[in-house]
């Protein structure tokens, strides 16, 4: 028999081995050293949530504080008053007010305003005043304490949100605040309140059409998924007819979209800027449908995406063909074991829970230490006539709040407020958030790679058994015993060689965020090349490393030999390797793509068009719950495809090596199916 010839620096084919029938039954712990370093981390991960736990308040960042630094319901002289009242919100308005703070004396209140109130000095009015701590008004003195800011002179209706009053805002209201607010100098904050109660009732009329469709908006997420299951199950029997439906009904949809786009921008590019504007009967959605940037846009995005698949239809026709023998393989693997369709809603789980834990520690870590308050001023030269505090010093809110409200000097520096500024962290404190970042990439990535080598376990087994009816039932428990009690070092491995990479690009983004003040041209340059050459390299790493993991469920070797023996086998396979990885994840992103636009066009006809019946008269926006089904169709389609992408991903990767292990010979047979052997070329001489 001929030598094979093997090209320079990619080692030598995988001999026959007669004892190989797959996936290896005798294992032994993988990676222990990264193991053990592992479970040290975990524990000292552990140890910083402790003494973050122990030693943080997030209350002193979550929590409203008053003019004088007071916690609103926690502090002893505001403990029933867990509410935050501004004297003057619409100075809370300004770009600059989140770093600075709102310019308005604060006050904590037992409940928020229920009605709107203006102080005109008649009687009576005085006892609705809302007033600092210890100011008494009466008929007598209320005219001079709103003169001197002690109370507040107007307010609205408010509910609480996130424990601030924020007015409740209707269109009625500001004819009547413009009448009783000067408009020479408040002008700029009748329009900021017109905007928030633009942005509120849009939020709002959102919110109600998901509360009032959440029942269709759940059918919907049902239907998606049963059509998900469907499309899967059926892919078993149909996959080549399913693949160039999905294609076909991607391109149908494009031409449709090309087709609507350019013909509403047709109709709308005649039509004048005055006629296009947004008017006060029109809500943001209609604005943009109204406009014919709008459709223009759209029209330019679906041409281009149109003219991508079509060449890639046109050129990759050949390869597209090898690509769906691959994916009905993998249809018949994941058919085979319909638990695996379901199984990384658990992966997702373990990372939900990381994801809240690096948070909780990382807001407990931020608040350990002493909190700092600096002297702020509500105008630029409030502090002239206070002679104990001037702006900028540091202060601490009980003897301020003492010295300001129950002394004599309440006149003198009513103008200063004792704001929170930041916490006096411990000095370990950016080594300990940082320690917490890695741990939340770590455990992310290793939640992913426990999910990735379960599910190549199991299409591996599903690959190298002669009678492909003899899995076991159990399979995906049994891979995960197996993982979880031999390769955890070898995920742990894996997965902090990803991190490192991570943590580098983070680094480079902060370096670029430093350094963008000076604008420099030739360092943006590098740290732009730097970007991307560290985003190029952590996606080469995670293909090296979702290859190893593969190797790794097969042979039970160690992370470096797998991904060696991986990489070596895909550089023997490189031409084949490249085109027919790419096309299947483009098949995959079609088959997304198409589920989610047919359940998007269904949603649109239930909740848009008067086609079904459906009495939609009570949603604001009809185009609400039809976004929110495609958003969520998509993530329930892209839970069902990556465990087609990585059925697909290990039985490549089993049938490259079942083609350098076995010749089709009796003593060497493939264990590839007959359609792969008459798409490929091969003959199995036993049959």
């Amino acid at each position: 028999m001929a030598k094979t010839r093997v090209p320079d620096g990619t080692g030598q084919p995988i001999p026959y081995d007669p004892d190989f029938n797959g996936p290896s039954k005798h294992r032994s712990c993988t990676d222990i050293i990264c193991l053990l370093l592992f479970i040290v981390f975990i524990g000292c991960w552990a140890g910083i949530a402790i003494y973050a736990f122990t030693s943080g308040d997030p209350n002193m960042l979550l929590v409203p504080k008053d003019s004088w630094g007071g916690r609103c319901g926690l502090d002893e002289h505001v403990k029933d008053k867990p509410y935050l009242f501004f004297f003057d919100l619409t100075k809370c308005f300004g770009p600059f007010v989140p770093f600075t703070g709102c310019p308005t004396p604060q006050v904590c209140v037992e409940r928020c305003p229920s009605e709107y109130f203006y102080f005109d000095n008649l009687p009576n009015q005085y006892q609705k005043l809302i007033c600092s701590y210890g100011v008494v008004a009466n008929s007598s003195n209320a005219q001079q304490l709103v003169n001197d800011k002690k109370c507040a002179p107007w307010y609205l209706n408010s509910q609480p949100f996130e424990k601030r009053c924020v007015p409740v805002i209707d269109r009625t209201l500001f004819e009547t605040i413009k009448d009783k607010i000067d408009p020479q100098n408040l002008i700029s904050s009748i329009k900021n309140l017109k905007a928030l109660s633009q942005a509120e009732q849009v939020g709002q009329n959102v919110v109600d059409d998901l509360i009032s469709s959440w029942w269709q908006i759940l059918i919907g997420i049902g239907i998606a998924v049963l059509i998900c299951i469907i499309y899967i199950m059926i892919m078993r029997w149909l996959a080549a007819p399913m693949v160039w439906l999905s294609l076909l009904g991607v391109i149908a949809l494009l031409v449709a979209a090309v087709y609507f786009t350019a013909a509403k921008y047709i109709e709308l590019k005649d039509q004048t800027d005055s006629t296009t504007t947004q008017n006060d009967n029109q809500n943001v959605f209609e604005s943009y449908a109204t406009k014919k940037d709008t459709w223009l846009v759209l029209l330019i995005i679906a041409s281009i995406v149109l003219a991508i698949v079509l060449l890639i239809l046109i050129f990759l026709r050949k390869r597209i063909i090898l690509a769906i023998a691959l994916v009905k393989e993998g249809s018949k693997a994941v058919s085979s074991v319909t638990s695996v369709l379901f199984f990384p809603i658990f992966p997702w789980i373990l990372q939900i829970g990381v994801t809240a834990f690096a948070i909780c520690v990382a807001l407990y870590l931020a608040t350990t230490g002493k909190p700092l308050y600096q002297i702020r001023g509500m105008t630029d030269d409030c502090s002239t006539t206070c002679t104990d505090y001037k702006n900028g010093d540091l202060c601490e809110p009980d003897s301020f709040r003492n010295y300001n409200c129950m002394n004599d000097h309440m006149n003198s520096c009513q103008n200063l407020t004792c704001k929170f500024i930041t916490m006096e962290n411990p000095a370990l404190y950016p080594w300990l958030q940082a320690f917490n970042v890695v741990g939340f990439l770590w455990g992310t990535f290793f939640s992913s790679a426990l999910g990735q080598m379960i599910l190549a376990s199991v299409f591996a087994t599903w690959y190298w058994t002669w009678n492909k009816s003899n899995l076991p039932f159990f399979a995906v428990i049994e891979a995960s015993g197996q993982t979880l009690r031999y390769h955890i070092g070898t995920l742990a491995f894996g997965s902090f060689i990803i991190t490192v990479c991570r943590m580098i690009r983070i680094a480079l983004e902060y370096v670029d965020q430093k350094l963008k003040k000076y604008d420099n041209e030739v360092t943006k340059a590098i740290l732009c090349c730097c970007k991307c050459f560290f985003w190029c390299l952590e996606k080469f790493l995670k293909f090296i490393n979702r290859n190893a993991y593969i190797m790794c469920a097969i042979h039970g070797k160690n992370f470096c030999s797998s991904a060696k023996d991986a990489f070596m086998l895909l550089m023997r396979n490189i031409v084949r390797v490249f085109v027919l990885d790419k096309v299947t994840d483009f098949l995959f992103f079609l088959g997304k793509l198409f589920i989610t636009v047919g359940v998007g066009a269904l949603a649109y006809l239930f909740f848009a068009t008067d086609i079904t019946g459906f009495d939609n008269s009570g949603l604001n926006y009809n185009i609400v719950p039809v976004i929110i089904i495609m958003i969520i169709t998509f993530f329930i389609a892209t839970m069902f495809f990556n465990v087609y992408s990585m059925a697909v991903d290990t039985l490549f990767l089993c049938f490259l090596e079942d083609c350098e292990r076995n010749d089709g010979s009796s003593d060497k047979p493939y264990y590839m199916s007959k359609n792969l052997m008459k798409i490929f070329g091969k003959k199995n001489k036993i049959n």
